[in-house]
């Protein structure tokens, strides 16, 4: 993908007229700036009667003699319109670039809420998290050269007419000149691209090391495992502090060349329009003005150029993710109505397969669920629980075979409205930093008295004698609570949906025996009121099953059935 392309697609439809807009800004103060320079003219020849060049025949044609208070006059209104005008086009231009970056994060973040469970599960979660912060503030930055390259080379044609009005032949020279040192630079612009690409990968590598060693805190420091984190991290500084040092050398050395020719090619048309072409301070000393000028404008639009060069990788990367979130979009069920589980839940011939893996996750498995009741998924780590609950679940689709609800198949354009129905509560509970009532109501409408309902039934009463109640503030992560605490306050989450179908994956797995009592006691409580599915190895659930099937190498090898299922 060229930057031309990549520029293309972050502007969408919306910002097409903020964008021309921006471009109108920019050749209004081109024109001012080249008007700017016209007019040395006019005001030489009043300085020094007689030396005038093709600017000052143009306006005897027109019967125009500006005296110097008049020209003078002129000037200053000039510079006073293109201070104007550059105020109101950095203000345009910001409004555009942070537009076009918060339209382009809103649209990848919606892609990936959008996608489908099986993509996103295949996603390393810091490589999403770089893409969403540092990728796209990247390709932000992208943009604004973009925006600056552009305005530098309004500029630079603005004052080129300026010059074929005053020195013909020496504006053609030297605007050639101009056009040769941008097309050598085409090798660094290359390079640069492959130094974004590493940037790219050092700030990717970092955020995994960095992500990786905070999730897993507890376990460094009780493992003493610092050494082993600490040179993740540092081994992730240094590679990008690499990338980084050798972009800024390039542009260190591109500009340095950049100048140095500049000037030479300069001092050379100087030379040859006084001493070859005999030309007058009033037809040398505009084009000095104007070439003194277009020389930092020149290497500000080959440091543009470069600069969103180094960006298009980071463009690029984005657009990957995006369009490979929106290949997985799920259908829009806001209009859907899934079946309620009066009956049955029933899995036909069901098979999974995952990207990369050479043994299916599950196969052929066909299993009936009575509405109400209680069944336990066992097997050794591996065999496809957690893959079957997530079938249940809605949050995947089988490659074959159906899962059905009270006779009616649970395809694409059912799976959301069906997992409005479902609860699923985690082996490990994620709580955020936020209120307690925030924690379980999660965007539902629920009201207080709900929500202590919920508690009740989850056995975690112990959440109404929190110093501030329903407002306590839980701590990043829960952090404030045990593990036996945070699993039940999941629970009750889970119970304010009021789901027909509930999920438990684990739940009990790493808690002590008191708080594994607590959550089995109020599993208890909640048969016969909503089907219920349990995830686990052993343990005191397993008692309360209705049925236990024993899952291994993604079939069914065994059921047992302890009640009668109708």
């Amino acid at each position: 993908m060229t930057e031309h392309n990549a520029l293309r697609r972050l502007i969408a439809p919306g910002q097409r007229a903020a964008a021309t807009g921006l471009v109108l800004l920019m050749a209004a103060s081109a024109l001012t700036e080249g008007l700017g320079i016209m007019l040395l003219v006019p005001l030489l020849a009043a300085l020094q009667p007689g030396a005038t060049g093709p600017v000052g025949i143009w306006l005897g044609r027109l019967h125009v003699d500006p005296g110097l208070g008049e020209t003078l006059a002129l000037f200053v209104v000039l510079i006073a319109l293109r201070s104007a005008i550059n105020v109101a086009r950095g203000s345009a231009a910001l409004r555009f670039e942070l537009g076009v970056v918060q339209a382009l994060r809103r649209r990848a973040w919606n892609a990936l809420l959008d996608a489908d469970w099986r993509t996103l599960s295949a996603m390393r979660r810091s490589d999403s998290m770089s893409l969403l912060t540092t990728e796209i503030d990247r390709t932000g930055y992208g943009i604004n050269q973009a925006i600056q390259g552009l305005a530098v080379a309004i500029t630079l044609a603005g004052l080129g007419i300026a010059g074929l009005a005053v020195a013909p032949l020496v504006t053609l020279i030297g605007g050639v000149g101009g056009l040769c040192v941008l097309l050598a630079y085409r090798r660094m612009r290359r390079r640069a691209a492959a130094l974004g690409e590493r940037l790219g990968e050092a700030h990717a590598g970092l955020q995994g090391s960095l992500g990786d060693s905070l999730a897993a805190i507890r376990t460094v420091k009780s493992l003493g495992g610092e050494a082993r984190a600490r040179e993740g991290a540092f081994a992730g500084f240094a590679a990008l502090f690499g990338a980084r040092m050798a972009y800024q050398r390039d542009m260190g050395l591109g500009q340095a060349g950049l100048q140095i020719g500049g000037a030479l090619v300069l001092a050379g048309l100087d030379w040859i329009a006084a001493a070859r072409w005999h030309l007058g301070p009033a037809a040398i000393l505009p084009v000095v003005a104007l070439f003194a000028r277009s020389l930092p404008l020149l290497g500000a639009l080959q440091e543009s150029w470069q600069n969103l060069a180094h960006a298009r990788p980071a463009m690029i990367a984005v657009f990957a993710l995006i369009d490979r979130a929106e290949a997985a979009h799920e259908p829009d069920a806001r209009d859907a109505d899934a079946p309620p589980l009066a009956r049955e839940l029933r899995l036909d011939r069901v098979g999974v397969q995952f990207a990369g893996s050479p043994v299916p996750a599950l196969t052929d498995i066909d299993l009936i669920v009575p509405a109400g009741r209680m069944i336990a998924l066992t097997g050794p780590s591996g065999a496809g629980k957690s893959t079957l609950a997530d079938v249940f679940a809605g949050l995947l689709s089988p490659d074959c075979g159906s899962l059905t609800v009270d006779g009616v198949t649970i395809d694409p354009a059912l799976r959301r409205a069906w997992r409005r129905r479902v609860a699923y509560v985690h082996q490990d509970a994620v709580l955020a930093a936020d209120s307690l009532r925030e924690n379980l109501a999660w965007g539902l409408p629920v009201d207080d008295l709900a929500i202590e309902a919920a508690l009740r039934a989850a056995a975690a009463e112990f959440a109404l004698d929190l110093p501030e109640g329903l407002a306590t503030r839980l701590g990043d992560g829960g952090r404030v609570l045990s593990g036996g605490e945070r699993q039940r306050l999941a629970l009750a989450r889970a119970l304010l949906r009021d789901p027909a179908l509930l999920i438990l994956d684990e739940a009990t797995s790493a808690l002590d025996a008191d708080s594994e009592a607590r959550i089995v006691e109020a599993i208890a409580g909640l048969k016969g009121r909503m089907t219920i599915v349990v995830i686990g190895h052993r343990g005191a659930l397993l008692a309360l099953a209705d049925q236990v099937v024993k899952l291994d190498r993604g079939a069914i090898v065994a059921i047992d059935r302890r009640t009668e299922t109708g």
